[in-house]
C-alpha cells in the first residue's frame, strides 16, 4: 500500500484534511519534523474531524529518523514537486511507493528531491498559478496511485 509523507508541513488544516483522506483510504501518513504546528493543534484536530482514530499516523523527529524507517521497510521515494520530471498520470506506481510532499510555502527541499527515486508533478494550465493546495495535491496523487493499482474497488 502506498504511503503519504509530509516533509515539514506548516498549515494544520491541510495536514488534518490529508489525515482524513488517509483515514478514508487506509493509507499510512508520515509527518517529518519540524512541523509548523503542534500535533495537538485544535485546527489540525478540527480538520481531521473525528477520524483520527482511523489514521495510521507516524511522527518522525527528523528527516534522518524518517530515512531509517524507510530503509527498513523499503520501497521507492517519489517526490511530488512543481519541478518534477514526470506527469503524475504517466508515472507507473508500485504498491510500496512512498509519496513525499513538502511544506506549503517551499515544497520539498532540493536535498530531499535529489534523494528521491523519481520526481512527479501535477500539470497546471495557468502559468501564473504556482501550485495547488497541499491537501488537494495529496488527494489527486493518492487517488491516481490507487486507481493504477486497482484499489478503487469497494469491498
Amino acid at each position: 500500500m502506498p504511503q503519504i509523507v509530509l516533509v515539514y508541513p506548516q498549515i494544520p488544516p491541510n495536514t488534518g484534511n490529508i489525515a482524513r483522506t488517509c483515514a478514508a483510504t487506509g493509507t499510512e501518513l508520515h509527518l517529518v519534523a519540524p512541523l509548523g504546528f503542534e500535533i495537538s493543534d485544535r485546527y489540525l484536530k478540527r480538520a481531521g474531524l473525528d477520524y483520527w482514530p482511523y489514521v495510521k499516523l507516524h511522527y518522525h523527529e527528523s528527516l534522518e529518523a524518517f530515512k531509517a524507517v524507510h530503509l527498513t521497510r523499503g520501497g521507492r521515494q517519489l517526490g511530488f514537486s512543481v519541478r518534477g520530471s514526470v506527469n503524475y498520470v504517466n508515472f507507473e506506481y508500485q504498491a510500496n511507493d512512498w509519496l513525499l510532499f513538502g511544506s506549503e510555502t517551499t515544497g520539498l527541499p532540493s536535498y530531499v528531491l535529489s534523494a528521491c527515486d523519481a520526481t512527479v508533478y501535477i500539470p497546471m494550465k495557468e502559468a501564473n498559478v504556482r501550485s495547488l493546495n497541499l491537501s488537494v495535491s495529496v488527494a489527486i496523487s493518492l487517488f491516481e496511485v490507487r486507481r493504477q493499482l486497482g484499489y478503487l474497488q469497494v469491498d
